[in-house]
């Protein structure tokens, strides 16, 4: 018998990348880690942000919270087996995001149209209050 193989993949900084989002590299980046559940097509992360990364009255800065929904919703490229670019990238910005409260951020694929690739991202509160919500479409640019 075969062991059972998690369907989910951890997604790690990596020490040699410089994203501002992702990489390991970058020593003001946000060194952001996700899930990639292959199962049920879904990357999602748990995060708590500090200070540092503020706009007013102690909420999340909305760059920060795009640039969280962008990197969530890029990690869905490896379920396509592509590298891909932001082509365009909508934020609904419906509740503030307090700093120094957990959330949770998933994004999954919506539909497929040659290269592109349209994804939906959302960032949750810890009962599963939307917080923000991101549609997106990536680029594929090159196997992966």
């Amino acid at each position: 018998m075969e062991p059972v193989r998690s369907s989910i993949e951890l997604l790690e900084p990596l020490p040699d990348n410089t994203c501002f989002g992702c990489g390991g590299a970058n020593p003001i980046g946000m060194k952001l880690a996700f899930e990639l559940d292959h199962a049920q097509r879904r990357s999602r992360g748990r995060f708590q942000f500090g200070p540092d990364l503020q706009g007013g009255n102690r909420t999340l800065h909305g760059g920060i919270i795009a640039v969280v929904l962008d990197e969530a919703m890029g990690k869905l490229t490896r379920l396509a087996g592509v590298r891909a670019v932001t082509a365009e990238l909508n934020i609904e910005y419906l509740r503030p995001i307090p700093i120094q409260e957990p959330v949770e951020v998933e994004a999954w694929e919506v539909s497929r149209d040659g290269r592109n690739l349209h994804y939906q991202g959302e960032i949750r509160n810890p009962e599963g209050k939307p917080l923000a919500r991101a549609r997106a479409r990536f680029v594929a640019i090159a196997p992966r």
